[in-house]
């Protein structure tokens, strides 16, 4: 029998919800499919850019293929959450000086990767399917052309955009933002064609009208397109329906240091800053506050001792402040899949467990050997854990544990168990029914001298399921065995260490289809000619 073989591997994804424990756990690299059968930061001196003393960080990125190195990213933004620049006016104007100056940034490249970030933050928050309809409304500087970039990757990332652009100029680099739209077929609309009332007909608002270079008072016609946006928070205030608001790293109409002077400007409900947050970003009380713009050298972070997050992965963006209270009745998902029917199916469910496995571990998710494994004592009492699947064959599923654990007493008093593989990816679970028995000692003791050395020091050192004082024990007992056996001579294999095989009595296929109406394929034995067969039945959702 073919064993899964587990190596280390760096993750690709994450989105970290801080209101629901979080749980970690280590990303594998996967052979191919067919083998699975038989930054450094300095502290601030005062008078700088000053500090956040309340912020908390979370890394986000679009939904890709697991955590890893985008986790060890978010820690270490945790960890930094009392200690994030805010840039002055002056110090903001510098660094785009040096940017673009000794730096050799070009406007568009920056305009480029501020438009990214901002596209890749509204849509971490705001999903195409419910937020679909969205108006940037753009002005005539660079903050216009960061939402013109804005506009066109939220075209791509699904979304219906549409362009208020008011005063525009003649430059190059805007005229082509423009007709890069135009080849898009995404609407440009005048402001005489807008609504006087816009908490109907659009999902997002996105301010990109003045950064924070603006001085003064806005002129017409954005004096009165602020006004709509800020009547549209009155909206809020009286629970009808309004759409959300986000802003650029400024707020249009806020002082870039002291914020909303008057009180009455508009109040975003997500603030986009780029490349460091403003002073006026502190008086930001929106849900939601990202960082973009991953661009900045060391020799600016030096030279201005700037404290930012990392950002995870390859993620354009980083939340910055803590995430709003969520409502776990609302989360829910409308799946889209392509439909799982009886005649597309493998007649043998092992096959088609196969065929569904290399389609996890082609798509790169996260662990598609992971699997919950559930069984009861024999009083009924259930309890359930997250496993590694290490071999599949005609004969059943195993994993290795320790033979003293909970589920080993378990499946001693009760041998059947039940597991449960769900790849969130592709929309798919697979649950799995049967008895269960011990692999042999050969096959144990195969497969525990393929692991690691570290990885088989664990298993030594570790009593499963028992109570201990510390982590320092199972330190102490780890340093003395790693010393123990530091000439590389082989390390035994603990008695109460092995492995169990599933051996499988029914199957169900789960494949998530919209409004909740899933396709579910049963496989149950039967006898046919003096031979085992499956017998496959829909099952309602």
């Amino acid at each position: 029998m073919g064993s899964l073989i587990r190596q280390r591997r760096t993750m690709t994804c994450l989105l970290a919800q801080l209101v629901l424990p979080l749980s970690f756990s280590c990303r594998t690299n996967l052979p191919s499919p067919s083998s699975f059968y038989s930054d450094r930061t300095t502290a601030l001196p005062s008078g700088s850019a000053n500090l956040s003393s309340k912020s908390q960080i979370v890394g986000f990125c679009t939904k890709s293929t697991g955590m890893g190195d985008k986790v060890v990213a978010t820690l270490e933004s945790l960890q930094l959450a009392d200690s994030v620049s805010y840039l002055s006016q002056r110090e903001a104007a510098e660094i785009d000086e040096i940017l673009m100056g000794p730096l050799g940034f070009s406007v568009d490249q920056l305009m480029e990767l501020a438009g990214l970030s901002v596209a890749t933050s509204i849509s971490e928050v705001y999903k195409s399917g419910e937020y679909n309809r969205v108006l940037a409304i753009c002005g005539p500087g660079n903050n216009g052309g960061d939402g013109l970039v804005a506009v066109r990757h939220l075209h791509h990332f699904g979304f219906k955009p549409f362009v208020c652009y008011p005063k525009r100029t003649s430059k190059p680099l805007y005229t082509g933002l423009v007709t890069q739209l135009e080849s898009l077929s995404v609407p440009f609309i005048s402001v005489e064609e807008l609504p006087s009332d816009l908490s109907n007909k659009f999902d997002i608002l996105v301010d990109a009208m003045f950064g924070f270079s603006f001085q003064g008072t806005p002129r017409p016609p954005f004096d009165d397109l602020i006004q709509r946006l800020v009547l549209l928070h009155s909206h809020k205030q009286t629970h009808q329906k309004s759409p959300a608001i986000v802003s650029i790293d400024i707020p249009s109409g806020w002082h870039v240091e002291e914020g909303d002077i008057s009180g009455e400007s508009i109040q975003p409900d997500m603030l986009v800053s780029l490349t460091a947050p403003k002073l006026c970003a502190k008086k930001f009380y929106g849900p939601h506050h990202f960082l973009g713009g991953r661009f900045v050298p060391p020799i600016i972070v030096e030279k201005y001792n700037l404290k930012l997050p990392p950002y995870p992965g390859t993620s354009m963006c980083v939340r910055i402040g803590k995430l709003p209270p969520i409502d776990i009745s609302a989360l829910r998902e409308n799946y889209i899949s392509p439909e799982f029917l009886e005649e597309q199916v493998e007649a043998d469910p092992i096959n088609q467990f196969r065929k569904w496995f290399d389609d996890a571990v082609a798509a790169g998710l996260k662990e598609p050997n992971a699997m919950a494994l559930s069984t009861a004592s024999k009083d009924g009492k259930s309890s359930s854990r997250m496993v590694l699947l290490k071999g599949v064959d005609k004969d059943g599923f195993v994993w290795y544990t320790n033979y003293e654990s909970r589920k080993a007493h378990e499946l001693l008093e009760n041998p059947r168990a039940s597991l449960l593989f769900y790849w969130d990816g592709l929309n798919r679970q697979v649950r799995v029914e049967g008895s269960v028995e011990k692999v042999s000692t050969d096959e144990s003791e195969q497969y525990f001298h393929s692991r690691p050395r570290g990885s088989q020091i664990g298993a030594v050192v570790s009593k499963q399921s028992s109570i201990i004082s510390g982590r320092h024990v199972l330190h102490q007992q780890y340093k003395e065995l790693e010393e123990k056996f530091s000439d590389g001579s082989l390390i035994p294999k603990p008695k109460h260490w092995g492995g169990y095989r599933l051996k499988p009595e029914l199957f169900e296929f789960w494949q998530g289809q919209q409004s909740r109406l899933h396709d579910r394929l049963q496989y149950s034995p039967q006898e046919s000619n003096g031979r085992r067969t499956w017998k496959i039945d829909r099952l309602a959702p």
